[in-house]
């Protein structure tokens, strides 16, 4: 089965695009009442609107991966790029504010690889990383080989969604990140 990638948007990228953050996210990441689960309080909260656009600034970005102190957001360019260029690219909303993302690169047939599952801090715990995955597998749910590389405090969460450690496989890779 061939599965068909939408058109691919072209977006020159300046230093505007990577110190834009959307207000509505900016926002967000100011409240104060915004507090973690393991505080007790509630999370303000809209419902959340996954979609399948390209259309994603590179501020919200941004914003979303220094939350989550990746180092991709040391190649604001590149991260851009390699999103909107992924095969499927699935985002979270709350409003207007980006609460989520992931993507999956494949050979069309038989291996799918999940390369970013990222979801804002305060919204751990609450589903979203979850249904972003459901999404992701949906489409690629004919496919022989569904990988993805975890770090280890999020092994429970994949083995929920249905992956198991790769038999006695080790990942392996030429990384230039510091930050795993």
């Amino acid at each position: 089965m061939l599965v068909e990638r939408e058109p691919e948007t072209s977006h020159a990228i300046g230093e505007a695009d990577v110190l834009a953050i959307d207000p509505a996210l900016q926002q967000a990441l100011d409240r104060e009442y915004w507090q973690t689960p393991e505080n007790g309080e509630a999370l303000e909260m809209q419902t959340v609107d996954y979609r399948s656009t390209r259309d994603i600034p590179l501020g919200d970005v941004i914003a979303l991966y220094k939350a989550n102190g990746w180092s991709a957001v040391e190649k604001p360019e590149a991260l851009h790029k390699a999103l909107v260029n992924s095969e499927t690219l699935i985002s979270a909303w709350d409003g207007e504010a980006l609460v989520g993302l992931g993507n999956a690169i494949s050979d069309g047939h038989l291996v799918v690889y999940y390369p970013h599952l990222i979801v804002l801090p305060v919204y751990h715990g609450r589903g979203v990383g979850r249904e972003i995955m459901r999404r992701l597998r949906q489409r690629y749910e004919s496919f022989h080989q569904h990988m993805l590389v975890a770090e280890a405090t999020a092994v429970p969460f994949y083995e929920r969604m249905g992956f198991v450690r790769a038999g006695q496989t080790v990942p392996m890779w030429i990384y230039a990140g510091d930050d795993h």
